[in-house]
């Protein structure tokens, strides 16, 4: 039994290290190039998968998926304090608005004309509804565009679209496997009930969050930042809430020192396990089940980055054009949340193609949406400049 357990050891190392060793690489490609990382991780994802996929146990790739998602979002937090995210969210309703109506209908019409019915009308509509927080949180980083004007706003819209999974996912959920309704709207009341006391402890009381989590050494501080991260990150999952949306709370709550020596010591970690969560979600996609949904996946795609680029666009009026652009062309991606509700679908025994659409959709435009991101000031400049604001800075 000990050697069997040492020879499990032994290719759980080798295969971490081959892993993390195709990531370097990938990483070491797009800083030679100045291109977003995230295409190259999953492009090799998709390559190794196809050629000697790793044997690594699913509980211990979605985990370490998880983590780099949450530690993506929290320090995204840490530049933004809760009054900015207020102020932002405040006057971006009207944009969220705009989001819902722009890019839930594609999905919804897809799923009619595909012959899914309403149920899968409604859960398609859910996938091309909401963007990918983890992918735009580390485009805008590796772009070094977190001071840029328009991302506050962006921000605000991608906080809406998880606010809306925490009424939608339980509900779609109920729908699928046909409980009852009152249980899933209890559990939504319940996710918006937690989501609002951790971001008005945050508003209110993030000093006393900062200064419960300071200490003078580097070690006792990242413990204790990643154990309270872990925690939030926990209790948001138990309540039907993106573990994601913990950590960029407990981000904002952050502030002063704390924030900025805390953004050092995980930062490290975030390019790990946030590389890791890229690659793991190219891993798992089957190219055996992509053609016989190729055609409706393309026409989707094609919508989904139009309208997506024209949400961003419009609801960044008053910015100059490059601004908007950059708005509109970092939420293309989709990701994690999309992967979910196909998840769901595929739990409740619903159309198998189903899971294969979603799963070209999110490759297309996580491959498509950084590029798109990293040209956008050169798409920009390819429209008619008449009538554009240009009263804010560029980048």
């Amino acid at each position: 039994m000990i050697l069997a357990a040492t020879r499990d050891a032994a290719r759980l190392f080798l295969e971490l290290g081959t892993v993390t060793i195709v990531l370097a690489v990938g990483a070491r490609l797009a800083a030679r190039t100045g291109f977003s990382s995230i295409p190259l991780y999953l492009v090799a994802g998709i390559v190794l998968g196809a050629l000697a996929p790793p044997t690594l146990d699913d509980a211990l790739v979605t985990t370490l998926s998880e983590v780099g998602i949450v530690l993506l979002l929290f320090t995204l937090g840490l530049e933004y304090s809760a009054l900015e995210i207020a102020s932002g969210l405040r006057s971006g309703v009207r944009g969220g608005i705009l989001d819902l109506a722009l890019n839930f209908p594609p999905g919804f019409a897809i799923g009619l004309l595909m012959g899914w019915g309403l149920v899968g009308a409604l859960v398609l509509g859910g996938i091309t509804y909401v963007s990918s927080s983890g992918i735009v949180a580390k485009v805008v980083s590796d772009l070094s565009r977190v001071t840029n004007p328009e991302t506050p706003g962006l921000l605000s819209l991608l906080i809406m679209e998880d606010l809306a999974m925490a009424l939608y996912l339980p509900l779609i959920g109920v729908v699928l496997i046909g409980s009852g309704v009152s249980t899933a709207i209890a559990s939504a009341v319940v996710a918006l009930a937690v989501v609002g006391l951790i971001f008005l402890l945050a508003l209110r009381h993030g000093h006393l969050v900062s200064r419960a989590v300071w200490h003078e050494s580097d070690e006792v501080l990242v413990l204790t930042t990643v154990g309270v991260l872990l925690l939030v990150a926990g209790l948001m999952e138990r309540a039907h809430v993106s573990a994601a949306v913990g950590g960029f709370l407990l981000g904002i709550a952050l502030s002063g020192p704390v924030a900025v020596r805390a953004r050092v010591l995980v930062w490290p970690m975030r390019d790990l396990f946030a590389a890791m969560f890229f690659f793991f979600f190219a891993l798992r996609i089957d190219l055996g089940d992509i053609p016989p949904v190729l055609v409706p996946a393309i026409a989707l795609i094609a919508i989904t980055c139009v309208a997506k680029t024209a949400t961003g666009w419009i609801a960044s009026a008053g910015l100059d054009v490059e601004a908007r652009m950059r708005a509109g062309t970092a939420l293309i991606a989709h990701g994690e949340f999309s992967i979910v509700i196909a998840g769901l679908a595929v739990s409740a025994n619903f159309e198998p193609e189903l899971a294969a659409l979603a799963a070209t959709l999110v490759l297309g435009t996580a491959l498509l949406g950084p590029l798109a991101t990293h040209f956008a000031d050169d798409l920009a400049r390819l429209l008619p400049q008449g009538g554009a604001a240009t009263v804010v800075q560029r980048r």
